[in-house]
């Protein structure tokens, strides 16, 4: 696991796109496992920019979403195809044919899921997977207590995490309790994994991750397993790691064409 702290989310978002920018120009057809949430905006702008003042190509990219929340329609506001199509997707050059995402509207869950797994594989598996941290560490929506080796299936939202997203939605009511996530051992399938945590409130979950034993409560914790994982953190989420200076000793011996 490679943890790459920088000053603010900007720069931290930055170095993120140059790893998938290059991942593209190497390989024009990759597949790659997007996020939603706050943490990726930035990154999402960044690629926006590459592609439109560097010509960065996704006409060959696949994208698979990780997650979506049960029983909200794609138009509806809150939804994730929502946010993908206002984010990045209307903004960059993939064609609609090559984006999945779960569908939350679907009448047979376990079948929806089996169905997406194999797509993933049809398509090559996930090159990479970007992912952002839960303040409780969960990742995609792989709450606490999620099984290691999980596929893609409903989860049913904790407490914690229900209360940390409902600012998005007007009324208490509306809030979905349920989601289709991507399972935590089809994230640890991707060839290599970005993930992003900015701001104080995600330093906690950030070191237990990191640092902590590697424990389901944790689920982010599973990332220690990877071979080809990288953390990038602005300052506050770095502030509970014991070795940041490490990290940023390690980071700054790196020749430039490592970044």
């Amino acid at each position: 696991m490679e943890i790459i702290i920088q000053s603010t989310p900007e720069a931290a978002s930055r170095l993120a796109a140059r790893h998938i920018a290059r991942q593209i120009r190497e390989k024009p057809d990759s597949v790659l496992g997007l996020a939603t949430g706050s943490t990726p905006r930035l990154l999402y702008q960044e690629l926006i920019r590459l592609h439109r003042e560097e010509g960065l190509n996704f006409s060959r990219v696949t994208t698979f979403n990780l997650d979506e929340y049960v029983g909200l329609p794609p138009e509806h506001p809150q939804s994730y195809h929502q946010y993908m199509h206002e984010n990045f997707f209307r903004f960059v050059n993939i064609p609609i044919s090559q984006i999945y995402l779960p569908d939350g509207m679907t009448e047979d869950v376990p079948e929806f899921c089996a169905a997406y797994e194999d797509r993933i594989q049809e398509a090559g598996g996930l090159d990479v997977q970007i992912l952002g941290i839960g303040t409780d560490g969960h990742v995609g929506f792989n709450e606490p207590s999620s099984s290691l080796t999980s596929r893609t299936r409903i989860k049913t939202l904790t407490p914690q995490t229900l209360a940390d997203n409902a600012r998005f939605f007007e009324a208490e009511g509306e809030q979905p309790h349920h989601v289709i996530t991507m399972g935590i051992g089809t994230i640890m399938e991707a060839r290599r994994i970005l993930l992003l945590a900015f701001g104080q409130q995600k330093a906690e979950a950030v070191a237990a991750a990191v640092e902590g034993p590697l424990t389901a409560m944790v689920p982010a914790s599973i990332l220690q397993m990877h071979s080809t994982a990288h953390v990038f953190l602005d300052e506050p989420a770095a502030g509970e790691l014991t070795k940041a200076d490490y990290y940023r000793w390690v980071l700054e011996q790196k020749p430039d064409w490592q970044l």
